[in-house]
């Protein structure tokens, strides 16, 4: 299936400059089609001479007369003339008869493309000639704004190539559009533009007023004034910026209108966006109380981690102790699961990071002081949501401390590796280390138990019963143990 990235790559006479101009063109010229009330063809020649359509635009605005998609596609042999005629034409070429597309009698205007001194291709505007029957002044201001756009094409004037439109929530046709004349004065405001100035405070009439004074009359004298309001207002340039009063916003855009010499007016494009910046601010403030609580969850539990040592340090009983700590770094590896979540604006958090700081800080814990205990890590987990990446921290911590404890008893240094493949929902994951071997640290299928065996009822249960998972003891090649986890994420 043909696409327009791969069309402009085979056309063997465009530099870089060009497929970018290109882009820019597609990426803007739906205002085009929707003041126009008309279908948009992009059509390139090929390296073979024969015209092919390498991208159109549907209007919002009115039915397409295209329900096809007409990319790839080739110009009938009739049309070729009058777009070798556009090719060379120094502007607007304008149809001498109509052609039918189903039932429908079309008018054909032809636009060329240039960039610098050179012709890229033709935009061909297709107008469905029964729409043009009983056109009122919204139509025909419309339309009129539409022309000149189209007009600025094959000038090099349009696409806009000064500013980066930001494309967040902009302003569409059809949202409401003002037309502006040279010096800023509104020549015709549309319902639903009007209705936009209304939602704002405005109460004079906009048509013969300067919009500039109309925007400015809304603020008040301590309001925020966006950078590029001055501009957008006046019509003097291509930005875009937010209008904030009387608890609503909208959204506006200027594209500035220009003929052979000078700027002749402006088209500038007005949205309501009230209701979207309400619920971002509701999303943000969700976001926020959100890392809020695991803000706190993380500081409870550190604390009841802190009371855990204190009373480590107090007791007499060496067993006591053991089991202490070992609820101690099971309540610091949640704790630190929640840290990570904290730091994100949703529930995912980057277990390759968590990870990595948690099992250092288990292999810290267990080895003794004499011991030196390296991990390696083979490729990543990936992003995790909570609810997977607090069960699966337990079982990989758990793993690692049975490893340390039993699987390098009497060694001064030793060295684990975790290799994990990721696709999707499944994740396999191998603990290898160089230790002792099997005997020391696998017990019935699971890991040794040491103290209350609570480790090893912490993997059994995480692993076959949250993850559905199944756990393999080994022997390593050349000595040592190796796990294999295959388990089935829940939320991936």
């Amino acid at each position: 299936m043909a696409d327009f990235d791969g069309i402009l790559e085979a056309q063997s006479d465009f530099d870089a400059c060009d497929r970018e101009w290109l882009h820019l063109l597609v990426a803007d010229w739906q205002v085009i089609a929707d003041l126009s009330f008309a279908d948009l063809l992009l059509v390139l020649r090929r390296d073979d001479g024969k015209y092919i359509v390498a991208e159109q635009c549907r209007p919002s605005t009115v039915m397409t007369m295209r329900s096809d998609d007409a990319v790839g596609d080739e110009m009938p042999e009739n049309l070729v003339d009058e777009i070798d005629a556009a090719m060379h034409s120094e502007g607007v070429l304008h149809t001498t008869r109509l052609h039918k597309i189903g039932k429908l009698n079309v008018c054909n205007v032809y636009a060329p493309v240039r960039c610098g001194n050179k012709t890229l291709g033709v935009v061909v505007r297709e107008t469905n000639m029964t729409t043009r029957e009983s056109n009122g002044r919204y139509e025909s201001e419309s339309i009129n704004a539409g022309k000149k756009l189209f007009e600025m094409i094959p000038r090099g004037q349009f696409p806009y190539d000064e500013v980066i439109m930001s494309q967040r929530h902009n302003a569409r046709v059809s949202d409401g559009f003002i037309n502006l004349g040279a010096d800023g004065i509104v020549q015709y405001a549309a319902p639903n533009a009007i209705s936009c100035f209304r939602r704002l405070g405005a109460i004079t009439v906009m048509e013969g007023h300067y919009l500039s004074e109309i925007g400015t009359q809304l603020l008040h004298p301590k309001d925020p004034v966006a950078d590029g309001l001055p501009l957008v207002l006046s019509g003097k340039a291509a930005a875009d910026c937010e209008l904030d009063a009387n608890n609503s916003m909208i959204s506006m855009r200027a594209l500035p209108l220009y003929d052979e010499t000078s700027r002749i007016g402006a088209i500038v494009l007005c949205r309501d966006v009230t209701e979207l910046r309400r619920r971002e601010q509701e999303l943000q403030t969700k976001d926020a109380t959100i890392s809020e609580i695991h803000h706190r969850v993380k500081n409870n539990l550190q604390t009841v981690s802190a009371l855990l040592r204190l009373q480590t340090r107090k007791t007499k009983s060496q067993e006591v102790k053991t089991e202490l700590k070992e609820a101690q770094r099971r309540i610091q590896t949640i704790a630190t699961v929640h840290e990570g979540l904290s730091q994100t604006v949703d529930e995912i958090v980057d277990f390759d990071a968590v990870i990595s700081s948690l099992l250092k800080m288990s292999v810290d814990l267990a080895t003794l002081e004499d011991q030196h205990i390296n991990i390696r890590y083979i490729g990543k987990f990936g992003m995790m949501p909570a609810q997977d990446a607090t069960p699966l921290s337990l079982v990989l911590t758990e793993l690692i401390t049975n490893a340390v404890e039993h699987g390098f008893t009497g060694c001064k240094e030793g060295n684990i590796t975790i290799s994990v493949g990721r696709s999707g929902t499944r994740l396999n994951v191998v603990v290898e280390d160089d230790g002792s071997g099997l005997a020391d640290e696998e017990d019935n299928g699971m890991a040794r138990s040491s103290g209350s065996g609570l480790g090893t009822q912490i993997i059994n249960t995480f692993v076959t019963n949250d993850f559905n998972g199944t756990v393999r003891w080994k022997d390593r090649r050349g000595g040592g143990t190796k796990v294999i986890l295959d388990i089935n994420l829940r939320a991936a």
